[in-house]
């Protein structure tokens, strides 16, 4: 029985994906290089690779067995239970590209003669375990400064009352809230004073910050003890919790800077410190900067407008 050369191709590019996402994630514990850079390239490169061995195939077929090799794993991620919407659609940038990369190198390595079966399996062989190695051994170490600013007016006594606790934040308009991201509603605090516990409460639980620095009215720093999960993840087929969801994004420190500009007029400044254990970190940064500083914002907002109607 003849080979269907597409049909063959996405099922080897399948099972390949497979054997690496599982010892990626299930085994090293990692959301990596290897996730996010190597297999959407493999997903890219091997079904028009393959399937040019076994018949001809033009650039444009080569792009559209491609993705719909990517599309195949997507929705098998989700009817599988293995990942949601959201973290789909925020890495989809990326792993387009990486596909689209696969894919025309994948179509040349048969039209230019210029790679041989064995080199390639050698090659890419060597690719997958370098990208493993590289994130099992290379952690992020340093912590990532969110800072936003608001300015209040109103005198920097009163701004300092609403920044130590704050009452109940109205239901969110912006859009990244909607999607499940986790949000501040509220904040409370046990105690005065350096050794005091903020609990600053989101929408899947709360932060549990000891306070470190008490200098009122000028600064309240503290560290993060315990956090929520920063996401509740949606798949339209199931109730999940991926891994990444915990301890991947992980704050661990946070405060609060107010500075008197006027008799009437207060620079409110907060900062978070963080890390992202998932990487590329120079990607992933760029959408938790987006999302901490919408928190950020969040929680400034809603201080400036109690503040200055009070």
């Amino acid at each position: 029985m003849k080979i269907n050369p597409k049909i063959f191709s996405i099922l080897i590019t399948l099972i390949v994906s497979a054997i690496l996402g599982y010892i990626e994630i299930e085994i090293f514990k990692e959301y990596g290089w290897t996730v996010f850079l190597v297999i959407p390239f493999i997903i890219g490169f091997l079904p028009p690779f393959i399937n040019g061995k076994l018949s001809e195939i033009s650039k444009k077929e080569s792009y559209k067995l491609s993705f719909l090799t990517l599309g195949i794993v997507l929705i098998g991620l989700l009817i599988f239970a293995i990942e949601g919407m959201i973290c789909i659609a925020m890495s989809l940038p990326l792993i387009a590209l990486l596909v689209w990369l696969g894919s025309y190198l994948g179509f040349k390595a048969n039209s230019g003669k210029w790679i041989n079966p064995t080199n390639t399996t050698i090659g890419l062989f060597i690719i997958c375990v370098s990208s493993m190695s590289f994130d099992y051994l290379n952690e992020p170490e340093n912590l990532i400064p969110v800072r936003t600013k608001v300015i209040v007016n109103s005198n920097i006594e009163n701004v300092w009352k609403n920044v130590v606790t704050f009452e109940k934040i109205d239901e969110p308009t912006d859009w990244i809230f909607i999607t499940g991201i986790s949000y501040p509603t509220d904040a409370t605090i046990k105690g005065t004073g350096i050794g005091a516990i903020r609990y600053c409460n989101f929408t899947t639980g709360s932060f549990v910050e000891p306070i470190t620095t008490w200098n009122e009215p000028n600064l309240l720093q503290f560290d993060v003890k315990e956090q929520p999960i920063p996401m509740n993840e949606f798949n339209p087929f199931w109730e999940i919790h991926p891994p990444h969801l915990d301890g991947y994004f992980k704050s661990y420190k946070g405060q609060f800077k107010l500075t008197k500009i006027g008799e009437n007029k207060t620079e409110l400044e907060g900062t978070t410190w963080y890390k992202v254990g998932i990487t590329p970190e120079i990607y992933w940064k760029t959408w938790s900067d987006f999302i901490i500083h919408r928190i950020h914002k969040r929680v400034l907002n809603h201080i400036k407008i109690e503040t200055e109607n009070k």
